[in-house]
């Protein structure tokens, strides 16, 4: 049994939209205890009812299998300390989505890896790689 926020992170979508399926009782095995959902899994992933309007639903449908990775984007850090600014310098690539953010938060095991004879996609030689399966939040946070 999983939260919203979890299943959000399975779906790939955001909790918001978890919270309005589950007001529609589109969340298969699904219940509320106390304030709280209490979703369950089948085969990693919360199953949802196929609403009976409208466009096909465009959240994930099975388990991710490619690894998240998290970079440093050093040409928005450069610019950064030119310009005075503090544009998001974190770049989070999961499949072919790119998040850029100040924040990371990643809730279970990674690894830092350094490969200067195999760089990624934009010359990063350094980075961290997350499994599928663990939760990365990240954040963007305002002009200070």
């Amino acid at each position: 049994m999983i939260d919203t926020t979890q299943a959000a992170y399975l779906l790939g979508i955001c909790p918001q939209r978890v919270r309005q399926l589950l007001k529609e009782g589109r969340i298969q095995g699904a219940e509320k205890v106390g304030r709280f959902w209490r979703i369950p899994l089948y085969n990693g992933m919360p199953k949802i009812v196929p609403g009976s309007r409208g466009p096909q639903g465009s959240w994930r449908k099975q388990p991710s299998k490619s690894l998240t990775h998290i970079y440093l984007n050093e040409e928005i850090l450069h610019k950064n300390q030119q310009n005075h600014t503090t544009d998001p310098v974190i770049t989070v690539k999961r499949g072919n989505r790119d998040i850029n953010c100040h924040y990371v938060e990643i809730s279970g095991p990674s690894r830092l890896v350094y490969r200067p004879e195999s760089p990624k996609n934009g010359g990063a030689t350094l980075w961290i790689e997350v499994e599928p399966n663990v939760e990365v939040v990240t954040k963007v946070f305002g002009q200070y």
